[in-house]
């Protein structure tokens, strides 16, 4: 998701702006991997360095798949086929001045269509990653990712 968190006279920049409607997709392959991405160092936020899904902020006048595919295509290159909507979820980060993010995640199942993977954008890094492989990183994928991809099937709850 593409968001950076800092103060303006006190206030975060979140919290300023109110909730954030965030899309994403869990990208499956031809051989059933899924895609995950990291955000450069520098951008920042929230996300910064773990695993995460590529996805980002909705757009004004934006429909929801329109912005999924929008932000898969910068922060991948790739096109995808959107295959099924997942369970919405939200995120509420507290601190001691008040609400600094209030983010709800609307995402699909999707199957990547065309194109070369080549990270764009806020991406540093980009790969395709196995069940296995995604266990074997578990500590290393945001959160989130891992709310996400129980949500998905990707992993069951018990792992």
């Amino acid at each position: 998701m593409l968001l950076a968190l800092y103060s303006v006279a006190g206030v975060s920049k979140v919290a300023a702006e109110g909730i954030m409607v965030a899309v994403g997709a869990v990208i499956k392959d031809e051989n059933e991997r899924v895609l995950l991405v990291k955000h450069r160092p520098e951008r920042g936020g929230f996300w910064q360095g773990k695993w995460i899904c590529p996805g980002g902020k909705l757009m004004l006048g934006e429909r929801i798949e329109e912005g999924i595919k929008r932000e898969v295509k910068e922060e991948t290159n790739l096109e995808i086929n959107l295959t099924a909507p997942l369970t919405t979820f939200d995120r509420i980060v507290e601190s001691e001045g008040g609400t600094e993010l209030h983010v709800i995640y609307i995402n699909y199942l999707a199957e990547k269509a065309e194109g070369e993977l080549r990270p764009n954008s806020d991406v540093g890094e980009a790969r395709w990653a196995s069940r296995k492989d995604i266990l074997d990183i578990w500590e290393e994928l945001h959160e989130d990712t891992r709310k996400l991809f129980r949500i998905a099937e990707i992993v069951q709850v018990g792992e």
